[in-house]
């Protein structure tokens, strides 16, 4: 459990102390206050990445050089520090050298917002890294094989656009760093799947009152024993595109309703229930793997649900699973038993509301 968060310097916050109650925590305000940002801060200390840029130099508030997070995890003390080159970590004091030795210790995580549902109407790109945060909070090896296979994916794809003669023995030597780093990826990106799968038809299930199936299926960028031998055998194709034509950088998944492809025809409410289904599935995954349910963070999700699906979406989350919500407004938590603490957030400013001033 995160028990509070410290904010210096991070996006709109100069600072902010904010303690966080064990089931559910609930931050409203207007768009554009810092509710989000909020949620996004517990993301990063716990999982060094944002779910909103891959910008390091975005977290830090503008004019100052370093931000700051810092949380109470498990009776824990654990620190993120980050400038525009640098990155120091911290658990009860102790430097941490290695993100890997850092996060072998920090917990999981599940974001959630109006974003998902790229995962059905967006192009693969949002669909992969749906299996990238979610694996690599699964697997140990994951991120370095990520890492790495990016790296030797951008070296290979520049190899084959820089000469009006591509290089193929350059390019041949990227394929062979990228084939062991690719089998890694596939196998993990599997496994995620084979164990997320059974959970999405359940939970989709359970949204639509039995009415419709949602099946989710994986599907590798490349089919062969070694991407370098497949690599080898579309060099043609390379030769007239200039980019590598097969790897994990093309994976994807298909979603089907009904046997149907699911972004053609599903409804905008029935692609809502799958995109729900996908991230209620990872939490379970999560939960499994790691024996305690990851922290989940609700970025405005709930005030854009009907009530039959609010119901059933708090019904499937797993039990005892501690939750951060932002939402505009509080007219739907009436409805529901949603209990904890409230907060309202204006300008970077943040103050607990009482029961009563919610009424």
């Amino acid at each position: 459990m995160l028990s509070d968060l410290l904010l210096r310097d991070f996006r709109c916050f100069t600072e902010c102390r904010v303690p966080l109650h064990p089931e559910t925590t609930l931050f409203i305000g207007r768009n554009a206050q810092g509710k989000t940002s909020l949620m996004e801060a517990a993301c990063v200390l716990l999982r060094l990445q944002s779910p909103r840029t891959s910008q390091k130099g975005e977290l830090i508030r503008l004019g100052a050089t370093t931000m700051l997070v810092e949380g109470t995890l498990d009776g824990k003390k654990v620190r993120c520090a980050q400038s525009a080159t640098a990155r120091r970590l911290a658990i009860d004091g102790a430097v941490c050298g290695r993100s890997g030795d850092y996060l072998a210790q920090s917990g999981l995580v599940v974001w959630m917002d109006h974003r998902d549902m790229n995962l059905l109407r967006g192009g693969a790109e949002h669909r992969r890294r749906y299996l990238d945060f979610a694996a690599s909070q699964m697997f140990p090896d994951y991120l370095k094989a990520l890492r790495g296979y990016e790296r030797a994916v951008r070296g290979r794809n520049y190899v084959l656009k820089r000469d009006a003669v591509i290089q193929w023995r350059q390019a041949d030597a990227f394929a062979g760093v990228m084939d062991e780093f690719a089998q890694v990826l596939r196998d993990r990106r599997q496994s995620l799947m084979d164990s997320v799968r059974p959970h999405v038809a359940k939970v989709h299930h359970d949204l639509s009152t039995g009415a419709e199936a949602v099946e989710v299926s994986y599907v590798p960028g490349f089919s062969g024993a070694s991407l370098a031998e497949e690599l080898a055998a579309r060099r043609d194709e390379e030769g007239r595109n200039r980019q590598t034509a097969a790897g994990p950088h093309r994976d994807d998944l298909t979603l089907t309703l009904n046997g149907l492809d699911a972004s053609t025809y599903a409804s905008e409410g029935q692609q809502r229930s799958a995109a729900l289904a996908l991230k209620v599935a990872q939490a379970r995954v999560l939960e499994e793997a790691a024996g305690k349910p990851p922290l989940l963070l609700l970025d405005d999700v709930f005030g854009e649900l009907d009530a039959q699906r609010r119901r059933a979406l708090l019904g499937l989350l797993p039990p005892g699973t501690q939750k951060i919500i932002t939402t505009t407004t509080l007219d739907w938590a009436r409805d529901e038993v949603v209990g904890g603490m409230v907060y309202g957030v204006e300008v970077g400013v943040v103050k607990q509301i009482e029961a009563g001033e919610i009424l």
